[in-house]
């Protein structure tokens, strides 16, 4: 027991001096210590344990041993550094303790970019302003970091959330500055909770990189009738606020007759009101006579026929649930054995034009799909077979819609321009020889005004260059005939505009990105590729204007009724722009 308390007190004194590197001690407390070089017993100085001290020991090393001595003094010195190291990080310690009782300053680096964040959080959650006043999202934020110090309601409101507006704004100015050519959505919102109504204006472009981009540019506050009048000069006055010149404006697209969407909506109400057998089906509201948990049923909605079809395939997943229910129920209507075949027939009729109705309202569908889709919507619907049994009065009736409604899109210039345009589609997918050689004359004549605006514009911004090829062509041998000619022929064959030979490449697969296309090609193709940016740019649907109201929606609810058309024009604007300062 003595052998073990004496090692654990000398492992202790040689925590504290390094000197016990070269003595050590019969026990802890003998006056003497016996020197690990020569043997020798070296006093350790004073009369009693208590007044022991190392003095003797070092000076022993100093006289007799003075390679250990040197030693010892280096291992010393650096015991002493790593002291002062530790007392020092203690002091820190200690001071940054202290510190963190102390609230930022309010302009602070830290506490604005808190501030931010906080902003940031209201506008992407849409959450209300008065969350900042809310006591579980204070507490949070005192957690998080007890010296932030969260500004009021107001402050967010008035100053924090102009000044972020401010900023978005400008760098969606800056993004579209130098963009030529521009398309444009534009919706109508009204409020169900209060006397509101928005006008909403988006803009789509493609960027240097050939990159389909798009930003919400205003919800403004709408007034009177909504009459083409008054929405075009509430447009008009939009653009001029933005400070966008008519001739970059290529399309403005809003939902109403000329809209694919909403006219490939009408194709398929009559389709559907055609049948009667079909329309009786349909018209079996079961879900409202049942309290089925498992799985809602897809209620229909007038407006949006893809919501029909959703419906009978909820009824038609849920057919063998439903047979059980019927079975063990006295229901005044249910479905026949007839009337389930018609809606699976049905459902497989349908099902093309809600595969291309969400491929339409997808952000990167453009004007360039429409007339490849009603071209395989026509094929379709053309093809007959012996499953067609009961349904053969709606197939015709949606192809007769079809032809009839769609029956000038492949003469419509937004649209054929921008399917010849489109390198997965080129002049493959017109039905009408005639529509497809008016489209590409319409395309070479755009090409060649543009061919000859950049080579104007290039002579008179650069005049200085003139001369010296004219002197550098005068200066250069003659040829003779026989040459001349082969210069002839090979001018005579060229195709500037580059038209014929991209027509004759193969084209990209359709899962393929039109985009990236053009920017791979856009050296090889300039003026090609220059008229594929203004008119691939152009949505065929107004989905993405419509979706701008789906967040104010959440934004104008009961809760906040009272909030200003001008306020909240900023939140929703906010809300759909301010990923693309952050990201």
């Amino acid at each position: 027991m003595l052998e073990c308390s004496w090692s654990i007190s000398n492992m202790e004194r040689a925590k504290e001096s390094a000197v016990w590197r070269y003595f050590t001690l019969a026990a802890p407390t003998c006056s003497t210590a016996v020197c690990s070089v020569c043997k020798g017993n070296v006093s350790r100085g004073g009369g009693k344990t208590a007044t022991f001290n190392t003095t003797n020991l070092i000076k022993h090393l100093q006289k007799h041993h003075a390679k250990e001595h040197a030693e010892f003094l280096q291992l010393n010195k650096t015991k002493g550094k790593g002291d002062n190291t530790a007392a020092t990080a203690q002091q820190l310690t200690l001071a940054d303790a202290l510190q963190r009782r102390e609230k930022f300053p309010t302009e602070s680096l830290k506490a604005l970019g808190i501030t931010q964040k906080v902003l940031e959080f209201i506008v992407l959650d849409a959450q209300p302003m008065s969350v900042v006043e809310d006591q579980g999202f204070r507490c949070l934020l005192e957690y998080l970091e007890p010296r932030y110090s969260l500004p009021s309601r107001k402050y967010f409101s008035e100053t924090a959330l102009p000044e972020l507006y401010k900023k978005v704004c400008e760098h969606i100015s800056k993004e579209i500055k130098d963009v030529k050519s521009m398309s444009f959505t534009t919706n109508i919102w009204s409020s169900a909770v209060c006397p509101m109504s928005l006008l909403s204006l988006t803009v789509h472009w493609l960027d240097v990189s050939c990159t389909r981009r798009g930003a919400m540019l205003q919800a403004k506050n709408f007034h009177g009738s909504h009459t083409s009048d008054t929405i075009s000069a509430a447009i008009k006055e939009m653009l001029d606020q933005w400070h966008i010149p008519l001739n970059k404006v290529h399309v403005i697209l809003r939902d109403n007759a000329s809209c694919f969407a909403h006219t490939l909506q009408l194709v398929v109400n009559e389709g559907l009101l055609s049948q009667r057998s079909v329309s009786d089906a349909i018209a079996i509201d079961i879900q409202l006579q049942m309290q089925m948990q498992p799985k809602r049923l897809q209620q229909d909605v007038k407006t949006r026929w893809n919501s029909t079809y959703l419906m009978i395939q909820s009824l038609l997943e849920q057919k063998r649930v439903l047979g059980a229910y019927i079975a063990d129920s006295d229901l005044p209507s249910t479905l026949t054995v007839n009337q389930w075949a018609l809606l699976e027939k049905t459902s497989i009729v349908l099902a093309p034009f809600e595969e291309l109705t969400r491929k339409v309202s997808s952000a990167t569908a453009s004007t360039a799909d429409v007339i490849p889709a009603v071209t395989v919507l026509k094929r379709i619907l053309a093809k007959e077979g012996d499953a067609d049994t009961g349904i053969k009065t709606m197939k015709k009736t949606l192809l007769e819609a079809v032809n009839r409604r769609f029956d000038s899109v492949e003469d419509e210039p937004l649209y054929a321009l921008a399917t010849l345009l489109d390198p997965r589609y080129k002049d493959r997918y017109f039905t009408s020889a005639q529509s497809a050689m008016s489209a590409k004359d319409a395309l070479t004549g755009e090409l060649e005004d543009l061919r000859s605006s950049t080579a104007g514009a290039s002579e008179a911004a650069e005049p200085q260059e003139k001369a010296p090829r004219v002197e550098a062509a005068a200066a250069a041998p003659s040829k003779s005939s026989f040459m001349q000619e082969f210069d002839q022929i090979a001018e005579e064959c060229e195709d500037p505009i580059q038209l014929h030979g991209y027509l004759a490449e193969k084209t990209i697969a359709t899962s393929d990105n039109p985009y990236q296309y053009w920017e791979v090609n856009k050296y090889r193709l300039p003026c090609l590729a220059a008229t594929a940016t203004k008119y691939l740019c152009a949505p065929c649907t107004s989905v993405e204007s419509e979706r701008v109201f789906s967040t104010v929606s959440n934004i104008v609810d009961e809760k906040r009724n009272r909030l200003t058309a001008e306020r909240t024009e900023m939140l929703v604007f906010m809300r759909k722009n301010l990923p693309l300062l952050i990201k």
